[in-house]
Protein backbone atom coordinates (compact mmCIF):
# COMPACT_ATOMS: atom_id res chain seq x y z
CA UNK A 1 0.00 0.00 0.00
CA UNK A 2 1.49 3.17 -1.17
CA UNK A 3 1.08 5.98 1.79
CA UNK A 4 1.21 9.58 0.57
CA UNK A 5 2.56 12.26 2.62
CA UNK A 6 -0.18 14.57 3.60
CA UNK A 7 1.43 17.95 4.26
CA UNK A 8 2.72 19.78 1.57
CA UNK A 9 5.63 22.93 2.70
CA UNK A 10 6.47 24.31 5.96
CA UNK A 11 8.49 27.13 6.25
CA UNK A 12 9.76 27.39 10.38
CA UNK A 13 10.79 30.18 12.07
CA UNK A 14 14.42 29.29 13.87
CA UNK A 15 15.17 31.67 16.80
CA UNK A 16 18.94 32.03 16.90
CA UNK A 17 21.58 34.06 19.32
CA UNK A 18 22.45 37.65 18.87
CA UNK A 19 25.33 37.58 17.08
CA UNK A 20 28.16 39.95 16.13
CA UNK A 21 31.14 40.78 13.91
CA UNK A 22 33.49 38.11 14.15
CA UNK A 23 30.86 35.22 15.22
CA UNK A 24 31.17 31.69 13.68
CA UNK A 25 28.09 31.88 11.68
CA UNK A 26 27.86 28.97 9.68
CA UNK A 27 28.42 27.09 13.25
CA UNK A 28 25.40 29.28 14.77
CA UNK A 29 23.08 28.60 12.29
CA UNK A 30 23.97 24.46 12.23
CA UNK A 31 23.37 24.36 15.91
CA UNK A 32 20.54 26.73 16.07
CA UNK A 33 18.55 24.37 13.02
CA UNK A 34 20.00 21.06 15.01
CA UNK A 35 18.42 22.27 18.20
CA UNK A 36 15.41 23.64 17.07
CA UNK A 37 14.93 20.16 15.29
CA UNK A 38 15.15 18.36 18.61
CA UNK A 39 13.17 20.63 20.75
CA UNK A 40 10.09 20.30 17.91
CA UNK A 41 10.73 16.83 17.23
CA UNK A 42 11.41 17.69 13.61
CA UNK A 43 13.55 15.13 11.47
CA UNK A 44 16.29 16.82 8.89
CA UNK A 45 15.98 15.25 5.60
CA UNK A 46 17.74 15.62 2.52
CA UNK A 47 16.09 18.48 0.36
CA UNK A 48 15.24 20.90 3.31
CA UNK A 49 15.89 24.39 3.06
CA UNK A 50 17.86 26.55 5.53
CA UNK A 51 17.67 30.17 4.85
CA UNK A 52 19.25 32.82 6.77
CA UNK A 53 18.76 36.78 6.69
CA UNK A 54 21.68 38.90 5.28
CA UNK A 55 21.44 41.18 7.85
CA UNK A 56 22.98 38.53 10.47
CA UNK A 57 25.62 37.43 7.38
CA UNK A 58 26.49 41.19 7.08
CA UNK A 59 26.36 41.69 10.58
CA UNK A 60 29.28 38.85 11.52
CA UNK A 61 31.70 40.19 8.38
CA UNK A 62 31.68 43.53 9.83
CA UNK A 63 30.46 45.01 6.41
CA UNK A 64 30.14 48.46 7.63
CA UNK A 65 31.04 51.72 5.86
CA UNK A 66 30.29 55.54 7.73
CA UNK A 67 28.85 58.60 6.21
CA UNK A 68 32.58 59.85 5.83
CA UNK A 69 33.73 57.09 4.20
CA UNK A 70 30.76 57.16 1.59
CA UNK A 71 31.20 60.79 1.32
CA UNK A 72 35.44 60.43 0.29
CA UNK A 73 33.99 57.53 -2.14
CA UNK A 74 31.71 60.35 -3.52
CA UNK A 75 34.70 63.42 -3.83
CA UNK A 76 36.51 61.07 -5.91
CA UNK A 77 33.85 59.98 -8.15
CA UNK A 78 32.42 63.32 -8.43
CA UNK A 79 35.40 65.79 -8.31
CA UNK A 80 33.26 68.67 -9.64
CA UNK A 81 31.58 68.53 -6.85
CA UNK A 82 27.91 68.79 -8.19
CA UNK A 83 25.30 65.78 -9.13
CA UNK A 84 21.97 65.19 -9.99
CA UNK A 85 20.61 62.16 -7.27
CA UNK A 86 18.71 60.09 -10.08
CA UNK A 87 15.59 57.87 -8.84
CA UNK A 88 15.66 57.41 -5.57
CA UNK A 89 13.43 55.65 -3.26
CA UNK A 90 11.67 56.94 -0.49
CA UNK A 91 12.89 55.40 2.95
CA UNK A 92 14.17 56.33 5.97
CA UNK A 93 16.00 52.89 6.71
CA UNK A 94 17.34 52.76 3.07
CA UNK A 95 18.34 55.96 1.14
CA UNK A 96 18.21 58.50 3.56
CA UNK A 97 21.79 57.80 5.13
CA UNK A 98 22.90 56.65 1.46
CA UNK A 99 22.10 60.56 0.50
CA UNK A 100 23.40 62.41 4.05
CA UNK A 101 26.77 60.51 2.72
CA UNK A 102 26.37 61.86 -0.52
CA UNK A 103 25.38 65.22 0.28
CA UNK A 104 28.77 65.49 2.54
CA UNK A 105 30.45 64.65 -0.62
CA UNK A 106 29.17 67.32 -3.12
CA UNK A 107 29.00 70.98 -2.88
CA UNK A 108 25.56 70.64 -5.31
CA UNK A 109 23.34 68.00 -5.42
CA UNK A 110 20.30 68.21 -8.16
CA UNK A 111 17.71 65.55 -6.23
CA UNK A 112 15.43 64.07 -8.97
CA UNK A 113 12.32 62.32 -7.30
CA UNK A 114 10.12 59.86 -9.52
CA UNK A 115 6.48 60.87 -9.11
CA UNK A 116 3.81 59.59 -7.96
CA UNK A 117 5.97 57.49 -6.36
CA UNK A 118 9.78 55.76 -6.14
CA UNK A 119 10.30 53.03 -8.12
CA UNK A 120 9.22 50.13 -5.30
CA UNK A 121 5.67 52.25 -4.87
CA UNK A 122 5.92 54.49 -2.26
CA UNK A 123 3.65 57.18 -3.28
CA UNK A 124 4.40 60.85 -2.96
CA UNK A 125 1.13 61.94 -4.51
CA UNK A 126 -1.95 60.23 -6.02
CA UNK A 127 -2.48 59.60 -9.72
CA UNK A 128 -5.96 60.84 -9.11
CA UNK A 129 -4.09 64.18 -8.19
CA UNK A 130 -2.34 63.97 -11.31
CA UNK A 131 -5.19 64.00 -13.70
CA UNK A 132 -6.37 66.47 -11.69
CA UNK A 133 -3.80 69.55 -11.73
CA UNK A 134 -3.58 68.36 -15.87
CA UNK A 135 0.06 67.11 -15.53
CA UNK A 136 2.24 64.82 -17.80
CA UNK A 137 4.47 62.79 -15.65
CA UNK A 138 6.08 61.45 -18.81
CA UNK A 139 7.04 64.76 -19.91
CA UNK A 140 6.79 67.25 -17.37
CA UNK A 141 9.97 68.00 -14.86
CA UNK A 142 8.66 70.62 -11.86
CA UNK A 143 10.63 72.09 -9.60
CA UNK A 144 10.02 71.87 -6.01
CA UNK A 145 7.97 75.07 -6.18
CA UNK A 146 5.83 74.09 -9.32
CA UNK A 147 5.35 70.73 -7.57
CA UNK A 148 3.72 72.32 -4.88
CA UNK A 149 1.90 74.87 -6.88
CA UNK A 150 0.41 71.80 -9.13
CA UNK A 151 -0.33 68.85 -6.16
CA UNK A 152 -0.08 71.50 -2.60
CA UNK A 153 1.71 71.41 0.49
CA UNK A 154 0.42 67.38 1.31
CA UNK A 155 2.72 65.29 0.29
CA UNK A 156 3.24 62.90 3.60
CA UNK A 157 3.73 59.28 3.09
CA UNK A 158 0.57 57.39 3.14
CA UNK A 159 2.07 54.79 5.94
CA UNK A 160 4.57 56.65 7.79
CA UNK A 161 3.41 59.52 7.70
CA UNK A 162 6.50 61.22 6.74
CA UNK A 163 6.98 64.17 3.93
CA UNK A 164 10.06 62.71 2.48
CA UNK A 165 10.42 66.09 0.11
CA UNK A 166 11.32 67.99 3.64
CA UNK A 167 13.00 65.32 4.89
CA UNK A 168 15.39 64.86 2.21
CA UNK A 169 15.84 68.20 1.96
CA UNK A 170 16.72 68.17 5.58
CA UNK A 171 19.66 66.35 5.35
CA UNK A 172 22.07 68.65 3.35
CA UNK A 173 21.89 72.64 2.82
CA UNK A 174 22.95 71.80 -0.81
CA UNK A 175 19.83 69.84 -1.60
CA UNK A 176 17.84 71.10 -4.44
CA UNK A 177 14.46 68.39 -5.42
CA UNK A 178 13.09 68.11 -9.23
CA UNK A 179 11.06 65.82 -10.06
CA UNK A 180 10.79 64.18 -13.43
CA UNK A 181 10.46 60.39 -14.74
CA UNK A 182 12.68 60.23 -17.37
CA UNK A 183 16.70 60.13 -16.68
CA UNK A 184 17.25 62.31 -19.20
CA UNK A 185 16.02 65.20 -17.01
CA UNK A 186 18.82 65.18 -15.19
CA UNK A 187 21.10 66.51 -17.73
CA UNK A 188 18.75 69.94 -17.62
CA UNK A 189 20.84 70.48 -14.25
CA UNK A 190 23.85 68.83 -14.39
CA UNK A 191 26.00 66.50 -16.59
CA UNK A 192 27.07 64.59 -13.64
CA UNK A 193 24.97 62.15 -12.54
CA UNK A 194 24.17 59.25 -10.14
CA UNK A 195 21.58 57.01 -10.52
CA UNK A 196 19.91 55.81 -7.16
CA UNK A 197 17.41 53.45 -8.83
CA UNK A 198 17.52 49.74 -8.48
CA UNK A 199 16.16 47.41 -10.84
CA UNK A 200 16.63 49.35 -13.32
CA UNK A 201 20.16 51.01 -13.46
CA UNK A 202 21.65 49.52 -16.12
CA UNK A 203 19.18 50.84 -18.64
CA UNK A 204 19.37 54.61 -17.01
CA UNK A 205 22.98 54.43 -17.29
CA UNK A 206 22.87 53.49 -20.92
CA UNK A 207 20.35 55.88 -21.49
CA UNK A 208 22.24 58.84 -19.45
CA UNK A 209 25.67 57.86 -21.19
CA UNK A 210 23.64 58.12 -24.75
CA UNK A 211 22.59 61.66 -24.12
CA UNK A 212 25.50 63.34 -23.63
CA UNK A 213 26.09 62.72 -19.64
CA UNK A 214 29.74 62.90 -18.94
CA UNK A 215 29.86 61.16 -15.45
CA UNK A 216 27.66 58.51 -14.85
CA UNK A 217 28.08 55.89 -11.18
CA UNK A 218 24.93 54.21 -10.07
CA UNK A 219 25.07 53.66 -5.95
CA UNK A 220 26.54 50.18 -7.03
CA UNK A 221 29.79 52.28 -7.85
CA UNK A 222 30.07 53.20 -4.33
CA UNK A 223 31.89 51.78 -2.01
CA UNK A 224 32.46 48.83 -4.26
CA UNK A 225 35.72 48.34 -3.05
CA UNK A 226 36.63 49.70 0.85
CA UNK A 227 37.54 53.37 1.55
CA UNK A 228 39.73 53.84 4.68
CA UNK A 229 39.56 50.19 6.18
CA UNK A 230 35.66 50.42 5.02
CA UNK A 231 33.37 47.86 4.25
CA UNK A 232 32.50 47.29 0.97
CA UNK A 233 30.13 44.95 -1.84
CA UNK A 234 32.25 44.33 -4.79
CA UNK A 235 28.74 43.22 -6.75
CA UNK A 236 25.83 45.64 -5.55
CA UNK A 237 28.11 48.80 -3.96
CA UNK A 238 25.53 50.64 -1.82
CA UNK A 239 22.37 48.70 -3.30
CA UNK A 240 20.87 46.64 -0.41
CA UNK A 241 22.26 48.62 2.30
CA UNK A 242 20.77 50.07 5.11
CA UNK A 243 20.90 52.10 8.29
CA UNK A 244 23.01 51.08 11.48
CA UNK A 245 22.89 54.27 13.22
CA UNK A 246 22.75 57.87 12.46
CA UNK A 247 26.27 57.55 10.86
CA UNK A 248 27.07 54.31 10.01
CA UNK A 249 25.46 52.11 7.01
CA UNK A 250 25.39 48.31 7.29
CA UNK A 251 26.21 47.01 3.72
CA UNK A 252 24.81 43.60 1.37
CA UNK A 253 26.79 40.49 2.52
CA UNK A 254 29.96 39.65 0.16
CA UNK A 255 31.51 36.09 0.15
CA UNK A 256 27.78 34.36 0.24
CA UNK A 257 28.73 31.38 -1.92
CA UNK A 258 31.33 30.62 0.70
CA UNK A 259 28.96 31.14 3.95
CA UNK A 260 26.09 28.64 2.22
CA UNK A 261 28.26 25.96 1.01
CA UNK A 262 30.06 25.89 4.70
CA UNK A 263 26.46 25.42 6.23
CA UNK A 264 25.76 22.98 3.82
CA UNK A 265 29.13 21.20 4.50
CA UNK A 266 28.46 21.49 8.44
CA UNK A 267 24.39 19.98 8.46
CA UNK A 268 25.97 16.79 5.81
CA UNK A 269 28.98 16.16 8.50
CA UNK A 270 26.09 16.25 11.63
CA UNK A 271 23.12 14.69 10.11
CA UNK A 272 24.24 12.86 6.61
CA UNK A 273 21.59 14.80 5.02
CA UNK A 274 22.16 17.38 2.29
CA UNK A 275 20.06 20.21 2.61
CA UNK A 276 20.08 23.13 0.10
CA UNK A 277 21.23 27.01 2.24
CA UNK A 278 20.32 30.57 0.51
CA UNK A 279 20.86 34.06 1.80
CA UNK A 280 17.75 35.87 1.96
CA UNK A 281 16.93 39.95 1.92
CA UNK A 282 13.83 41.52 0.42
CA UNK A 283 11.34 38.81 -0.65
CA UNK A 284 9.78 39.75 -4.26
CA UNK A 285 5.85 40.24 -3.47
CA UNK A 286 3.52 43.40 -3.54
CA UNK A 287 1.51 45.14 -0.75
CA UNK A 288 -2.03 44.45 -2.23
CA UNK A 289 -3.21 47.92 -0.41
CA UNK A 290 -0.16 50.18 -0.55
CA UNK A 291 0.91 49.14 -3.68
CA UNK A 292 4.48 49.12 -2.21
CA UNK A 293 7.07 46.72 -4.08
CA UNK A 294 8.69 45.09 -1.28
CA UNK A 295 12.18 44.04 -3.33
CA UNK A 296 14.83 47.55 -1.93
CA UNK A 297 17.24 45.02 -2.55
CA UNK A 298 19.39 44.26 -5.74
CA UNK A 299 18.52 40.93 -5.42
CA UNK A 300 16.15 38.29 -3.00
CA UNK A 301 19.11 36.11 -2.95
CA UNK A 302 22.79 37.25 -2.55
CA UNK A 303 24.42 33.79 -2.57
CA UNK A 304 22.48 30.18 -2.54
CA UNK A 305 24.08 26.66 -3.03
CA UNK A 306 24.17 24.73 -6.19
CA UNK A 307 20.55 22.35 -5.31
CA UNK A 308 18.38 25.75 -5.70
CA UNK A 309 19.59 26.94 -8.56
CA UNK A 310 16.83 26.81 -11.54
CA UNK A 311 12.99 27.07 -12.11
CA UNK A 312 10.31 24.42 -10.56
CA UNK A 313 9.03 22.01 -13.24
CA UNK A 314 5.04 21.80 -12.12
CA UNK A 315 2.07 20.69 -13.64
CA UNK A 316 -1.40 22.77 -13.56
CA UNK A 317 -3.29 20.28 -11.42
CA UNK A 318 -6.32 22.09 -11.84
CA UNK A 319 -6.28 22.84 -15.44
CA UNK A 320 -5.50 18.53 -15.56
CA UNK A 321 -8.84 17.76 -13.58
CA UNK A 322 -11.21 20.56 -15.90
CA UNK A 323 -9.76 19.22 -18.96
CA UNK A 324 -7.38 15.77 -19.66
CA UNK A 325 -9.47 14.31 -16.43
CA UNK A 326 -12.34 15.63 -16.49
CA UNK A 327 -14.90 12.58 -16.51
CA UNK A 328 -12.73 10.67 -13.37
CA UNK A 329 -13.85 11.27 -10.12
CA UNK A 330 -12.52 10.49 -6.36
CA UNK A 331 -9.78 8.09 -6.21
CA UNK A 332 -9.21 7.50 -9.87
CA UNK A 333 -9.04 11.03 -10.61
CA UNK A 334 -6.26 11.33 -7.48
CA UNK A 335 -4.59 8.55 -9.02
CA UNK A 336 -4.43 10.03 -12.73
CA UNK A 337 -3.15 12.95 -11.60
CA UNK A 338 -0.27 11.22 -9.49
CA UNK A 339 0.43 9.34 -12.24
CA UNK A 340 0.99 12.69 -14.64
CA UNK A 341 3.52 14.45 -11.79
CA UNK A 342 5.62 11.02 -11.51
CA UNK A 343 5.75 11.06 -15.09
CA UNK A 344 5.74 14.91 -16.03
CA UNK A 345 3.62 14.14 -18.85
CA UNK A 346 1.76 16.36 -21.09
CA UNK A 347 -0.88 14.51 -21.60
CA UNK A 348 -2.97 16.05 -24.30
CA UNK A 349 0.07 18.01 -26.57
CA UNK A 350 -1.16 21.26 -24.95
CA UNK A 351 0.54 23.19 -21.78
CA UNK A 352 -0.59 21.54 -18.73
CA UNK A 353 1.25 23.87 -16.88
CA UNK A 354 -1.02 26.77 -17.68
CA UNK A 355 -1.15 30.26 -15.55
CA UNK A 356 1.82 28.52 -13.30
CA UNK A 357 4.41 31.74 -13.82
CA UNK A 358 7.72 30.56 -14.06
CA UNK A 359 10.13 31.59 -10.99
CA UNK A 360 13.56 31.12 -10.11
CA UNK A 361 13.84 29.14 -6.80
CA UNK A 362 15.77 31.14 -4.98
CA UNK A 363 13.49 34.02 -5.90
CA UNK A 364 10.11 31.93 -4.42
CA UNK A 365 12.01 30.43 -1.38
CA UNK A 366 13.49 33.51 -0.63
CA UNK A 367 10.37 35.45 -0.18
CA UNK A 368 8.82 32.45 1.95
CA UNK A 369 11.52 32.98 4.41
CA UNK A 370 11.47 36.84 4.43
CA UNK A 371 7.21 36.79 4.86
CA UNK A 372 8.02 34.29 7.38
CA UNK A 373 10.87 36.05 9.51
CA UNK A 374 9.44 39.64 9.40
CA UNK A 375 11.46 42.86 9.85
CA UNK A 376 10.50 43.43 13.30
CA UNK A 377 10.86 41.39 16.60
CA UNK A 378 10.15 37.67 15.58
CA UNK A 379 13.70 37.00 16.62
CA UNK A 380 13.67 34.08 13.90
CA UNK A 381 16.63 35.02 11.65
CA UNK A 382 17.01 31.78 10.00
CA UNK A 383 14.58 29.43 8.32
CA UNK A 384 13.81 26.11 8.39
CA UNK A 385 11.88 25.05 5.02
CA UNK A 386 10.62 21.54 4.74
CA UNK A 387 9.09 19.42 1.51
CA UNK A 388 9.71 22.38 -0.20
CA UNK A 389 10.44 20.09 -3.32
CA UNK A 390 7.43 17.61 -2.72
CA UNK A 391 4.46 17.07 -4.37
CA UNK A 392 0.48 15.77 -4.72
CA UNK A 393 2.61 12.80 -6.00
CA UNK A 394 5.02 12.47 -2.86
CA UNK A 395 5.27 9.51 -0.64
Amino acid sequence: MIILKLTGTQSIGIKAPIVKEGDDLASIVTNSVLEAAESSGLEIENGDVIGVTEAVVARTQGNYATVEQLAKDVRSKFPGGEAAVLFPILSRNRFAIMLKGIAMGLDKVYLILSYPSDEVGNQIITWEQIDEAGVNPYKDVLTEEEFRKAFGENTKHLWTGVDYIEYYKSLGDNIEVIFANHSRAALQFTKHVLTADIHSRHRTKKTLKAAGAETVYGLDDLLSAPVDGSGFNPDFGILGANKATEDRIKLFPKDCDIFVNDVQKQMKERTGKQVEVLVYGDGAFKDPVAGIWELADPVVSPGYTKGLEGTPNELKLKYLADNEFKDLEGDELQDALRESIKNKEDVSGKMVSQGTTPRRYVDLIGSLCDLTSGSGDKGTPIILVKNYFDNYATE
